[in-house]
This record gives structure tokens, C-alpha cells and sequence, in this order.
């Protein structure tokens, strides 16, 4: 499939979770298995080689992140909500576009200069994907580059990311957000 074909494939929600705001639902890409086939194809495609693990963020960034990790026959980190680890974690509040949260890595699932793709579904103002790609490097990765099904550019969120040293990629852009 294109990637014309697969942007087809997500479905726009209007004023979802507030009124003006344009949801990218990824659900209705996810249930066609030409298209998340192909979107995780076209994703492997986009990562650097040198990678050792890919670290996925809760929710869909597991749904994506876990499928590429198989797909290129790597191991998966969860990065989680708070509380959400059985073992001592390390964590990062962080800022959202629709208020505040908290996630948390185990970091003994990582090697100290081990090379980790970070992966989203969808990167916005790069609040989530700042606060993953900190809590990475705080446990000892090398975490320089991630990589997005969809980018909402006019929200500025990979402008970010390159700020602190990471090449953030997508496979899809949307305008708006």
C-alpha cells in the first residue's frame, strides 16, 4: 500500500477530546491487516541501523512499537504509566497537550549504551516523546532518533525533539491538529 493508501486508513474524529480538535484515531488502521502490515513494513524501512531495542510509549505506542520490534526481530521496552511496573522504576512527569502525566521505564531492561528507537503513534507538542527519550537516556540508552506513524507538524512537536539531539521521523503528516 501507498502511504496515501494508508493515511486513507485513519479515521479523523472532529472535536475529540475538546471542541476544535481534530482526533487521528489509528484504530481504524490497525483493524485492516493490508494496511497495519504495510504500515509497519514502511516504518522498518525509516529505522537506522545500530538499533538494539525499540521502546514503545503506553497505549498505542505499544501497538506499533511491539509489531515493529517483531518485525525486525528486536526485543521491546514498555515505557508505562505510572504504577502501572511491578519492579522499582525510574519516572518523568511531563506536559500533554490536554493536561499532565507520568510515565515509568524499568531500567534494568536496558544495557548501559545500548541504542533504542523510540516509538509512537503520534507525535503532537513532544511532550510524551521528550519525557521517553529523558527517562531512556537516564537509564544508560542512546535514544538520538524516533519514529511516528503521524506527525502533526503545526503543533511543532519534532522541533522539539531535534532541540534535545533526537532525529524524530513519521511516516505520516497531518495537518492541524
Amino acid at each position: 500500500m501507498t502511504r496515501d493508501e494508508i493515511m486513507a486508513l485513519v479515521r479523523t474524529v472532529p472535536d475529540f477530546p475538546a471542541p476544535g480538535i481534530l482526533f487521528r484515531d489509528l484504530t481504524t488502521l490497525i483493524t485492516h491487516p493490508a494496511g497495519f502490515s504495510s504500515c509497519i513494513g514502511q516504518m522498518a524501512h525509516c529505522v537506522p541501523g545500530g538499533i538494539g531495542a525499540i521502546a514503545g510509549v503506553e497505549a498505542r505506542g505499544f501497538i506499533f512499537g511491539a509489531a515493529l520490534a517483531v518485525h525486525l526481530g528486536l526485543g521491546f521496552i514498555p515505557v508505562r504509566k505510572a504504577g502501572k511496573l511491578p519492579v522499582p522504576t525510574i519516572g518523568t512527569d511531563y506536559a500533554l497537550e490536554y493536561g499532565a502525566a507520568r510515565i515509568e521505564i524499568d531500567p534494568t531492561l536496558l544495557a548501559l549504551g545500548q541504542s533504542v528507537l523510540l516509538v509512537d503513534d503520534l507525535i503532537a507538542t513532544g511532550g510524551t516523546a521528550l519525557a521517553a527519550a529523558h527517562l531512556l537516556r537516564e537509564a544508560g540508552a542512546v535514544c538520538d532518533t524516533a519514529l511516528f506513524v503521524i506527525d502533526l507538524p503545526d503543533l511543532g512537536g519534532m522541533a522539539k525533539l531535534a532541540e534535545q539531539g533526537v532525529e524524530g521521523k513519521a511516516l505520516l503528516k497531518f495537518a492541524g491538529h
